[in-house]
C-alpha cells in the first residue's frame, strides 16, 4: 500500500498492479485512487473495465493493442478474474512486453502465487495484498473517521461497536455513517448510540447465542435461531458457526490455561484482543471435556444432516436445547 502511495505522490507508475486478498473496501479505495491517479475523471474513451467472465486472456490483450485516443495513457481495470487461479500463459507472456502507454489492474479475491501470472505481475509490476485489518489498525482508522467527524468515543464502546459490526471495512463505514447521522449535533458517541442504530452482524448474533447457550437461557437462544432464519441464514452455515465459537471457547481456554497472555492468544486464535475477553468469559462456563463434547455433537449433527437423519433446521435447534438444558 505504500508503493502505491508513493507511486501516486511521485506520478511514477508501474504497468501492471495486482490488488488481493480479502479486505474488499481497501481494496476499491486503491483501486479508485490508482484510476483517478492515472487518467481523468471524465476519460471514458481510455479506461476499459472487465468483469469476472468477462475479462478473457484475448479480451484484455485485445484492448490492451489499442492505443489511447488523445491521451498518454490507457488503463485497464480486470475485476475478479480467475485468471490468478489457472494456467493464463498468454497474458503472462504479455506482461513482458507491455506497451508503455497502457497499464493494467487486476484486482483479485482469490490468487494462487505459484502461478505464471502472478510472477510475472510481480517481476513487471506491483504486488499489493489487503488482508483482514488488525484491531489497532481499525482502531486508529475509526478515531481518524470520528476526528474527521469531531466525534469521540471511549474505548470500551470502541470495542463494543467493533465486537457488533466485525473487521469488514466496508461494514464499519457504512455503521459509522449512521452512527454520525444520529448523534447530529453531539460529539460524543455511546454504547446506547450503536445499540440504537448499529446492524449486528451474523457471527455477533452467533456469539449471543452462544452466550445464551452458556447461561442456559433457551428461550433465548431459540429466539436469536429465529432471528437468524428471518434473515434467510441458512441452517447449516448457522451449525457451521455455532461449532466454530465453541472451537475458539475451547482453544482460547486452553491457551490460557498454558499461560498464554491476551496478546498472544488473540495471535494464535487469530482473533481481536478484546474479543479473547468474551471467549474467555464464556469459557468459564464448561470445563474442558465439556467443550470437546460439545463439538463432537456438532460434528455428529453436521453428519446426520448429510446422511438424512435430520434436517438442517431441526439439527440446529436440537443442538440449542440439548446445550442450553433450560433457563436458570
Amino acid at each position: 500500500m505504500k508503493q502505491i502511495d508513493q507511486a501516486i505522490k511521485d506520478n511514477q507508475f508501474a504497468k501492471v498492479y495486482l490488488l488481493y486478498g480479502d479486505e474488499n473496501y481497501l481494496k476499491n479505495r486503491y483501486r479508485q485512487r490508482l484510476v483517478r491517479a492515472l487518467i481523468s475523471p471524465d476519460d471514458t474513451m481510455n479506461l476499459t473495465r472487465f468483469l469476472e467472465k468477462d475479462a478473457t486472456e484475448d479480451a484484455i490483450i485485445t484492448q490492451g493493442e489499442t492505443m489511447p485516443f488523445f491521451a498518454p495513457r490507457r488503463v485497464i481495470v480486470a475485476e475478479n478474474t480467475g485468471l490468478f487461479k489457472r494456467s493464463a500463459d498468454a497474458l503472462a507472456d504479455y506482461l513482458a512486453g507491455i506497451p508503455d502507454y497502457l497499464v493494467l489492474i487486476f484486482q483479485e479475491d482469490e490468487i494462487d502465487k505459484r502461478g505464471r501470472l502472478y510472477k510475472a505481475v510481480k517481476k513487471y509490476g506491483h504486488t499489493a495484498e489487503f488482508p483482514v485489518q488488525k484491531e489497532e489498525i481499525l482502531m486508529r482508522w475509526v478515531l481518524g473517521e470520528l476526528k474527521r467527524e469531531q466525534k469521540k468515543i471511549t474505548r470500551p464502546d470502541m470495542e463494543y461497536f467493533l465486537s457488533m459490526t466485525g473487521t469488514d471495512m466496508g461494514n464499519i463505514s457504512q455503521e459509522l455513517e449512521k452512527l454520525f447521522s444520529y448523534t447530529l449535533g453531539r460529539d460524543i458517541i455511546a454504547r446506547e448510540d450503536i445499540d440504537a442504530v448499529c446492524t449486528r452482524q451474523v457471527t455477533n448474533r452467533i456469539f449471543e447465542m452462544v452466550r445464551a447457550v452458556g447461561a442456559h437461557d433457551q428461550r433465548k437462544a431459540l429466539e436469536l435461531y429465529e432471528d437468524l432464519l428471518s434473515l434467510k441464514e441458512p441452517p447449516m452455515r448457522i451449525l457451521y458457526l455455532l461449532a466454530r465459537e465453541f472451537n475458539l471457547i475451547y482453544q482460547v481456554k486452553c491457551l490460557y490455561e498454558a499461560g498464554q497472555n491476551q496478546k498472544a492468544i488473540a495471535q494464535t486464535a487469530g482473533v481481536p484482543p478484546f474479543a479473547v475477553r468474551n471467549y474467555l468469559t464464556q469459557a468459564t462456563n464448561y470445563e474442558s471435556g465439556q467443550l470437546i463434547s460439545i463439538i463432537e455433537t456438532f460434528t455428529e449433527a453436521e453428519t446426520d444432516v448429510k446422511t438424512g437423519k435430520l434436517n438442517d433446521r431441526l439439527a440446529v435447534e436440537l443442538m440449542l436445547i440439548r446445550h442450553s438444558g433450560g433457563r436458570k
